[in-house]
């Protein structure tokens, strides 16, 4: 799995084009929701990071009109978006379950639900213990349903 890396502080990602198995056999060793400090972590994230090795991860971040940017990320540093950055964090996302053993979640298929235009509002990181569904609207949301 490759995922083109971009220079922290840089700007915005670029949205992925292609296929939507875009991370299929990658092996995700953390994830991580980025939020704005003053908001504390009882709100949802504002874009959650898919930590995967050799210093990769994915960003899934919420456009404004409720749809999903899936771009490269940029960890362990904040995306260039989070101005200013002593106002945003990441921690882990409360309501998923810790990295099973053997240290990482094995991607074995994505999925993204897309809306009469074609835009993405869902997208389905399909684990071998079960699905991480980051989907997209006012807020951010992530959870992960098990097989």
């Amino acid at each position: 799995m490759t995922v083109e890396r971009e220079e922290p502080g840089g700007p915005a990602g670029r949205p992925r084009h292609g296929r939507p198995e875009w991370l299929r056999g990658a092996r995700i060793t953390e994830v991580q929701g980025v939020f704005y400090r003053p908001e504390g972590r009882a709100g949802e994230p504002e874009a959650v990071e898919f930590v995967i090795p050799d210093g990769q991860s994915v960003l899934l971040t919420c456009a404004s009109d409720g749809t999903l940017r899936v771009t490269p990320g940029a960890w362990p540093e904040l995306p260039a978006w989070c101005v200013p950055a002593n106002q945003w964090q990441h921690a882990a996302v409360m309501n998923l379950p810790p990295v099973p053993y053997g240290g990482a979640w094995t991607v074995i298929g994505t999925r993204e639900r897309r809306d009469e235009k074609g835009e993405v509002r869902e997208a389905v990181i399909r684990c071998e213990d079960g699905d991480f569904v980051v989907a997209g609207g006012d807020t951010m949301a992530v959870r992960f349903d098990r097989h």
